[in-house]
């Protein structure tokens, strides 16, 4: 009796080490671990192309912009097919959005989950397509955006479990922000579907609370540690920056922030909040906290730099991002917000920038990737280029130790061989 409980509780404990070894090398949601962009993994290449490195390469079922998950070895997208591949073309009825499960050492496909969406959908879509919303895992189930379509939940065979509405507004942007995870509620930031940010319960999918006010947004909401020990949940949308309560969508402050559209996603460091957006580029400082209006007293500093699509990475004090719209890589103290430098790349990127083991991994649209020194002096390491000549726009990750990319019709694995 004693040699069984001994047993069990050595195999409990085995197993317990397996779960927590696993998981440190998940990448459970849009821009990884916390949302920033930032992989423990050594390592990674530095060089690749169609033969050096390549670990594997798979044809997607379907066309997108979504990046991957990891989760247990396994790999977690979404796509489309049958309508919009070639701009608007074919029958919409045909229009179907996938949910494809890869195995992360192999490269082969082991289910591919096909869901109809709700029509009419956007006759086209500029630039990103139909699936641009990356899924979210909490390492039981998936959660998945479809904007009009809804929020989906499967289990990790691919059964669906429910599936609620959000709104059903469109728009010729269509939808690019992805679930977040707080305790028992998905959190959508469904600005195009019905201007709010809404949270559903996990276990069922009914609605819990909803926040009005996201105008012209396009970012994923960010949850940041706050100087109370507490989460706050965090948007940039259209002349604002805002905070709010995730447990209740009670919004507990509000920043003056940039007038466009705003399509970065936040990231934080030590409570401090970082904003990029907008056609005129600027990024924005913010310590969180505060309650009401905080325009003069949290708004830590601001630089007339910054991007309209491509998210950054923090490092060792600073800040780095390359801006789809100047084509330039930046550098900036994250003290004061001056600039370390900015060097001008050539290339355009939508994708986020990935940092791992001291390196910065830009995914450009059309012009390969990016290896750049995470340091305040640019130092350009590599630019790995591809035969494949679709757009990239989904953010690399990081699965099994392996450097994970997505092209509009393949993903790859990437590795030291």
């Amino acid at each position: 009796m004693f040699r069984s409980c001994l047993n069990s509780i050595c195999s409990m404990f085995v197993f317990g080490l397996l779960t927590q070894t696993a998981s440190a090398d998940d990448w459970p949601q849009f821009r990884g671990p916390d949302s920033l962009g930032v992989s423990q993994a050594k390592n990674l290449p530095v060089t690749w192309s169609d033969t050096e490195n390549l670990i594997w390469k798979t044809a997607m079922p379907g066309s997108g912009s979504s990046s991957p998950i990891a989760l247990g070895g396994r790999l977690y997208v979404t796509c489309y097919s049958g309508y919009g591949l070639d701009q608007g073309q074919g029958k919409m009825e045909d229009l179907a959005f996938h949910v494809v499960c890869i195995d992360g050492d192999s490269g082969t496909i082991i289910w591919d989950k096909k869901i109809k969406p709700m029509l009419p959908e956007q006759s086209s879509v500029r630039d990103h397509g139909y699936a641009a919303q990356t899924p979210a895992t909490d390492g039981k189930h998936l959660y998945v955006f479809f904007g009009k379509s809804g929020v989906f939940k499967f289990d990790l065979d691919g059964e669906q479990i429910w599936q609620t509405s959000v709104g059903t507004k469109l728009n010729g942007w269509g939808c690019g922000t992805s679930p977040v995870l707080y305790k028992n509620l998905v959190i959508v930031n469904a600005s195009v579907e019905s201007g709010s940010l809404v949270a559903v319960d996990k276990t069922s999918g009914e609605e819990v609370w909803r926040a009005a006010g996201m105008d012209s947004s396009w970012n994923t909401p960010h949850l940041v540690d706050a100087p109370d020990g507490k989460q706050e949940l965090a948007v940039s949308v259209k002349k604002f920056i805002l905070g709010f309560d995730p447990e209740t969508g009670k919004e507990l402050w509000r920043c003056e922030g940039i007038e466009d559209y705003i399509c970065p996603s936040i990231i934080s460091h030590d409570g401090i909040l970082y904003a990029l957006g907008g056609r005129r580029s600027m990024t924005i400082a913010i310590r969180s906290g505060g309650r009401g209006d905080v325009s003069k007293t949290h708004k830590l500093w601001q630089a007339d730099v910054g991007a309209i699509v491509s998210s950054p990475v923090v490092h060792d004090g600073h800040l780095y991002w390359v801006s789809d719209r100047s084509k330039t890589a930046y550098c900036l103290s994250l003290a004061d917000g001056s600039i370390k430098y900015s060097q001008n790349v050539g290339l355009q990127p939508y994708a986020s920038t990935l940092l791992a083991d001291g390196r910065l991994y830009v995914v450009t649209r059309y012009g390969g990737t990016l290896v750049l020194a995470a340091k305040p002096q640019f130092e350009q390491l590599a630019h790995n280029k591809l035969a494949d000549k679709t757009v990239f726009n989904a953010s690399p990750i990081v699965c099994n130790g392996n450097l994970i990319l997505r092209s509009n019709t393949n993903l790859y694995c990437f590795g030291q061989k």
